[in-house]
Formats: structure tokens, C-alpha cells, sequence
């Protein structure tokens, strides 16, 4: 069966000319120069259909390794091979709702909380924080989790085990080596007395290189999840050490599940299913899928449900492009990605182009003869144009200047409008739902939005509604560089349904939280628009909007009628120059949300100043209930004294690392309780990467790289203090 598949693609311009146009915020840099580019196009590409591929966009089961190898052979005819004399840009993107012109014989074609460190109830009745989660009740990994009494700690390949309650007389219980691959584990869950602890390692097998004799060796990406039973905290127990083809990604707790995401790249060469293992022995091999749509097939990604305390586990995998910013709610996981059309769709046709918008715009006269010239197939193509260029010479000097200059205009606009679309098509973000009942998976929908995501917190699903915001940027010839935001909201289905667009033009978003029947947004190029947004029905809508100077790179919810925004401080020092200050905390007013304002505002340090919290919500400490703000800071010490306790010390390198401890209620705002120091005394800096807080009871935790601290919350008086790095201690290793 064979049919042309109408393709419009618009031209690739230089990778979205380069990140720093498309991220034009210009911190300290000189002002951005527009630089001429190609222009977009359209193609039309003859390729052959298949039983593979027939343009539904539905998801299909590949039954068989055949099968897998017939799809891989059959998606490689929309790769690059018809386009081999030229170098095309890959990872670009294009609509994915291709049109299909077929031949006559063809046949046609629970509502989001608003979450915190959570806060349990642990024997004795002791209250507890634990990770600061997005969506309420779906655990998020760390490298750190606690319950009411004892801290884990996976570092390296490292498990540390300490009784931390109560607190005077804290001690680490054990300090193991694991017997791993991987010397950098960083996500783990915790659920009554196990763990979960995800790493990555290496299969080997022998493979012979394409056009070679001798076999070799061939190392592919492995994810571990290994279960431990640590109810005896001196002798913690491996009870399974599942593996999975590909790299780890993400991973979701809900209830005794534990969900995890990998991505394994495809072997054209030697195509295979990924399998699961349990002890390096073989126990299932997951259902997999492709979507029959004109698609890079580059890798599967693979969604897999265990049960951590019995061994139900489920999987299945999807050929797609490689996912990135995952969204998970109480029912449904969300993956998605930036659609990538294969190596070789972006084909320079300025004929097409001309076709389509110009000629149509030309006196009737003028487009009778071209189309004549046009459909002369005993000429050449080169000579056709000569031909059809002389036409049009004739015509333009023939005209008057005002008339020709009004001919132009159209034409200009009309290519710009062309352009537009073109541009707005071509970057998309896919999502893929998945539906998760424990053990059951189950593919939904597909769905696609304009533009890109920034992060997990850019998604929200409300009842049976998905909502989702991005940022959408490119360039045409007439227009220059344009960049705008929108939300969306979509349905079950993931059909978009509503959308509100062109929020804030030339920025874009640097933080977003949707809370309820709102969003709150955050845009930026060089003051810091707040954005209050409706979303209590499908036509979102602007209810207010604030402007102060910098921006917030994260959102959390303080009450219904606060947000409390952390980012930096920036002022403008001319050029459309914009410079970083210190670090800021901002609780943002939106009890009237015509006019929300900011209650009240803090800025830590100067530009030298950082803190985790900026890009890790993980490393973000609120409780409501205790009016405690707890972030960590790292900065020049002579800058932070302002701010900083009696009681902080300066290092040696005049480096200070540490927690900022605040008072925050929404009636005196942000007052600074003290701060708890953790910089290194000694010559080595070990920074404030992997800083977290929480508590138990009336202890306030906080935990760096090099040691936890143990304060009072009432006064953050030290009660003790563990040291985790270069102990000079033996570490045993655990048997299995």
C-alpha cells in the first residue's frame, strides 16, 4: 500500500539559534543581535506506508522480536537516508498530527493537595517531617528519609543508619558498603521497615560489530531496585535485587508500590526487548508498545510497578522519544518529552514555500502564466524559474511604487503569519498517560501541547482534568526572535479542551504551582511579573498580576491565601542587562487575587550567594503549623554577617555554609530565628549540595554532605552533631 504523506515542516533554524537566544534573560551579557536566518518551509516527501505505520496515532502491541524488528526497519524509512548528501540538525521538533493524502484503493485513516514537608505520627505519638512532595500521598525518592526515630542515608555506595531520636544521645547505628556497581546512589524510598534503593549498573554480553568478524564485549545500562529489610538496624537483610535494561529516570511511591521509569536506548543492530531480573535471573519480560505516527523511535522507556512487600510486580515498556519531565499523580503517571522527528525530515524547500504563500498574492494574470510555466514538464526546474523570475521582474516594474511597496507588505505578512505557524507546530511537548491501580498499568492517551516544559511542577491534574504550562520560543525572518507562555487545560483524553496564551510576551516561565482551581505563575526576562490565574473552568483567564524586580524559582504553598516564592534579588544596570543579587524570599498576598502583592520579603547575601532550594524543592523546609522556613545557604561569610547568629563562625576560606532558620507567619512575614552553621573547619569544602531539613518533635534536623545537625526548635540551640564524611571509621560490608 502506498500513499504521499504531507509533511509540513518548517526549517530548523541553527538549534532554535542557540540556547542563548532562546533564553535572552541577558544576566551580565551583552544585548542579543538578531542574526539573519534561513527561512521556514514546507515539504512534501513521497514515503511508503506500512502495516506499521498508517498514521492513526493509536498504540500498537509489538508481539514478537520479529515484529520489533519489523517496526525498527520500517520506521528507519523515514530516517535520514533519503537525505544523505546534506547534514540536517536532529533532535528538533515538528507537529506530530501529520496529514495523510491517501490513494483511492487505501482504507481511511484526585484533586492535587496542597503538600508539604508531610508531616506523620510515629510510635509514641511522636510527630515527624519527611520529604517535601509535590502531589500529596505519591512519595518522591531522595537520598535521605527518616521516621520517628532513625535517618537513612544512601550516599555514594554508602548506607548510613542513625538513631537520631532522641537526640542527646544520637548515634549511627550502621555505616555499610554496599557490593555495587554504582559509587553514586541518590534515590531511595522508605515504607515501615524497608527500603527501596534505586542505582545504576551494567549488563555485558558479546556482540560482533556491525561489518566485523570478532565478537566483542557490549555494556548496556542497568537500574537496580533493590529491597532491603531494616528492621534490624544493625543486620539490614537484601530480600530482592530487582534489574531492569536501561537507565534509571524517575520514580513515584504510592501506598506499598513502589513505580519507577527507565530508559534504554534502541540497537538497531540488535534490536531486543528490555527483561527484568531478579538476581541476575530472568523473570518477566514487559508487554511493549510504539505509537503509529511518524516519530523517531529512539529508545523504550519502561514503567514498572513492585510491590515492596510481597513480589507482585507488573511492566510495560513504550517505543517513543526519551522521556524527561515526569508529572504522577494518586492514579495516573505522566510522561513526557520534546518531540524528535527523525534525522532527516527538515528538507530545504523554499519551493513550496513560494508556491503556497506567494504566488497566491501575485495579480491573477501573473499566477495564471507561472502556473503554466509551472506545469510545463518539458522544461527543466532551474529553467522554469528563470522563466517565472522574468515574469514577475516585469510585473514589479511595471507597477508603481506605492502599489509594488503595498505588494510587498502583503507578502511579508502573509509569510510572517506563514512562519508563525509553521514555528508554533514544530515544537510541541508530548504526553503520555499511563493509568497505575498498585500492580495494574494501563496506556491511556496521548496528547500534545505547544512549547517546552520547565519542570514537574509545570503539570497538575484536577479531577479529570490535566493542566499543563510552557514556554514557546522561536524565530522568523520578519519577527526575530519570539517567545510567549500559555497554559492548557486538557481532558481525559488529553484533548486540549481550553488555553489561555501569549501570557507575558518576550518572557518566560521561571516557576509555576498550580494549586486547586488556580495557578500561580512566575515569568521573567528582567523584572518578575507574579501571575494569579483562574482555572475553575476549561478558558483559563488572568485574574492578577504583579511586577517587582527579580524572579522565583520555585513556588510552595504557605495557606489559600499565601505563596511563598524563593529565587534572586536582580536589578537592571542598563542594556537590557539585568544583574543577579542575593538569594530572595518573597510571600506573595493573593487573598485578593485582582491585586496580589508581596506581604513581605527577605534578601539573603549577594550574587556570591546560593542555595539548593533554587533548584531541588527537596531542599525547601516549611511546616505551617510550627511557622518554620528552613533553607540552606552558601555564600561569602563577609556578605551573610548582616544576617547571621552571634554564634556563626567563618572558615579559614571565608566560605560559609549553613541553614537561614525564619520565623514566617502571614502577619509579621519573615523573621530570622538564627541560622545553624555547617561549614567545614578543616581544609577540605564539601558546599551544600544534598542539604536537607525536617524534624521529630521538638528537634529541628539538618543534614549537608558532611554532617547532621541536631537544634532545639525553640531557640536552635546544638543538642548534637554527627559527622558523616571521612569518619576514620571501618565499614563493614553486608553480606547477601
Amino acid at each position: 500500500m502506498n500513499s504521499k504523506i504531507i509533511i509540513p515542516i518548517s526549517i530548523v533554524l541553527s538549534v532554535i539559534i542557540t540556547a542563548g537566544i532562546m533564553y535572552s534573560v541577558g544576566f551580565e551579557t551583552e544585548s542579543q543581535v538578531s542574526q539573519a536566518l534561513p527561512t521556514p518551509e514546507i515539504i512534501y516527501v513521497e514515503k511508503s506506508n506500512s502495516e506499521f505505520f498508517t498514521g492513526t496515532n493509536d498504540i500498537k502491541k509489538i508481539s514478537s522480536q520479529e515484529d520489533l524488528k519489523n517496526v525498527l526497519e520500517t520506521s528507519a524509512v523515514f530516517d535520514g537516508s533519503f537525505y544523505n548528501t546534506r547534514d540536517f540538525a536532529r533532535n528538533m521538533l515538528v507537529d506530530e498530527r501529520v496529514a495523510f493524502e491517501m490513494s483511492e484503493d487505501s482504507a481511511a485513516m484526585p484533586v492535587a493537595a496542597m503538600p508539604t514537608a508531610e508531616v506523620k505520627t510515629g510510635s509514641g505519638e511522636l510527630d515527624y517531617s519527611t520529604t517535601n512532595v509535590q502531589v500529596k500521598n505519591v512519595d518522591e525518592p531522595d537520598y535521605l528519609k527518616n521516621d520517628s526515630k532513625y535517618v537513612y542515608i544512601v550516599s555514594r555506595n554508602t548506607l548510613s543508619i542513625i538513631d537520631v531520636y532522641p537526640a542527646e544521645s544520637a548515634k549511627v547505628i550502621l555505616k555499610i558498603a554496599l557490593d555495587i556497581e554504582s559509587q553514586h546512589i541518590q534515590n531511595m524510598f522508605l515504607n515501615g521497615d524497608r527500603l527501596v534503593i534505586f542505582y545504576n549498573g551494567q549488563s555485558d554480553e558479546e556482540i560482533i560489530p556491525q561489518y566485523d568478524f570478532v565478537p566483542r564485549r557490549s555494556y548496556s545500562p542497568v537500574t537496580h531496585a533493590l529491597i532491603m529489610d531494616v528492621s534490624d538496624k544493625e543486620n539490614p537483610k537484601i530480600l530482592k535485587d530487582y534489574s531492569i535494561d536501561g537507565y534509571y529516570s524517575d520514580a513515584r511511591m504510592i501506598g506499598d508500590f513502589a513505580y519507577f521509569v527507565t530508559n534504554s536506548n534502541v540497537d538497531y543492530q540488535y534490536p531486543k526487548f528490555p527483561v527484568i531480573m531478579e538476581r541476575s535471573i530472568p523473570i518477566m519480560t514487559p508487554d511493549a508498545f510504539y505509537f503509529d505516527n511518524i516519530e523517531q523511535l529512539s529508545n523504550f522507556n519502561t514503567l514498572t510497578a513492585i510491590n515492596i512487600f510481597d513480589e507482585t510486580i507488573n511492566s510495560e515498556t513504550f517505543l517513543m522519544g526519551h522521556t524527561g519531565t515526569f508529572y504522577v499523580s494518586e492514579d495516573n503517571f505522566y510522561l513526557t518529552y520534546q518531540q524528535n522527528m527523525p534525522y532527516g525530515f527538515y528538507e530545504d524547500s523554499a519551493q513550496n514555500r513560494f508556491f503556497d504563500v506567494i504566488v497566491p498574492l501575485l495579480p491573477r494574470n501573473i499566477q495564471d502564466e507561472i502556473k503554466s510555466i509551472q506545469n510545463d514538464s518539458t522544461i527543466s526546474t532551474s529553467t522554469q524559474w528563470i522563466k517565472i523570475s522574468e515574469i514577475m521582474q516585469e510585473t514589479y516594474n511595471s507597477m508603481d511604487k506605492d502599489s509594488k511597496e503595498d505588494l510587498f507588505e502583503k507578502i511579508r505578512e502573509a509569510l510572517n503569519e506563514y512562519d508563525v505557524k509553521m514555528q508554533e507546530d514544530a515544537r510541541k511537548t508530548i504526553i503520555h498517560k499511563i493509568s497505575i491501580d498498585e500492580s495494574k498499568i494501563e496506556y491511556v492517551a496521548k496528547g500534545s501541547v505547544p512549547g517546552r516544559l520547565l519542570n514537574q511542577f509545570s503539570m497538575d491534574q484536577d479531577g479529570d482534568r490535566f493542566r499543563i504550562a510552557t514556554t514557546t520560543e522561536y524565530y522568523t525572518q520578519y519577527q526575530g526572535t519570539v517567545r510567549a507562555n500559555a497554559v492548557y487545560v486538557l481532558n481525559e483524553q488529553l484533548d486540549i479542551v481550553g488555553g489561555l496564551d501569549q501570557i507575558a510576551p518576550d518572557e518566560s516561565i521561571f516557576s509555576s504551582r498550580f494549586i486547586g482551581d488556580r495557578l500561580y505563575l512566575v515569568t521573567f526576562q528582567q523584572i518578575d511579573p507574579f501571575f494569579v490565574i483562574d482555572l475553575s473552568t476549561d478558558t483559563p483567564k488572568i485574574l492578577g498580576e504583579l511586577k517587582i524586580p527579580g524572579f522565583s524559582n520555585y513556588l510552595h504553598p504557605f495557606d489559600e491565601d499565601h505563596i511563598i516564592g524563593i529565587g534572586r534579588d536582580t536589578k537592571e544596570i542598563g542594556d537590557n542587562r539585568v544583574q543577579q543579587l542575593g538569594v530572595k524570599i518573597a510571600l506573595f498576598d493573593v487573598a485578593d487575587v485582582s491585586n496580589p502583592k508581596v506581604s513581605d520579603d527577605i534578601v539573603i547575601g549577594d550574587r556570591s550567594t546560593s542555595s539548593e532550594a533554587l533548584y531541588n524543592h527537596k531542599a525547601f523546609f516549611f511546616d505551617k503549623t510550627r511557622e518554620i522556613l528552613s533553607i540552606p545557604i552558601s555564600g561569602d561569610a563577609g556578605n551573610l554577617e548582616e544576617l547571621s547568629s552571634s554564634k556563626t563562625t567563618t572558615p579559614d576560606n571565608n566560605r560559609w555554609d549553613g541553614f537561614y532558620v525564619f520565623n514566617l507567619n502571614n502577619i509579621d512575614g519573615f523573621n530570622l530565628k538564627g541560622t545553624i552553621t555547617h561549614s567545614d573547619d578543616s581544609s577540605r569544602y564539601y558546599g551544600m549540595n544534598n542539604a536537607r531539613t525536617f524534624y521529630i518533635d521538638d528537634i529541628l534536623y539538618t543534614v549537608s554532605e558532611d554532617r547532621l545537625k541536631m537544634n532545639s526548635f525553640d531557640n536552635l540551640e546544638e543538642i548534637n552533631s554527627i559527622k558523616l564524611t571521612n569518619t576514620g571509621k571501618i565499614i563493614e560490608y553486608i553480606e547477601n
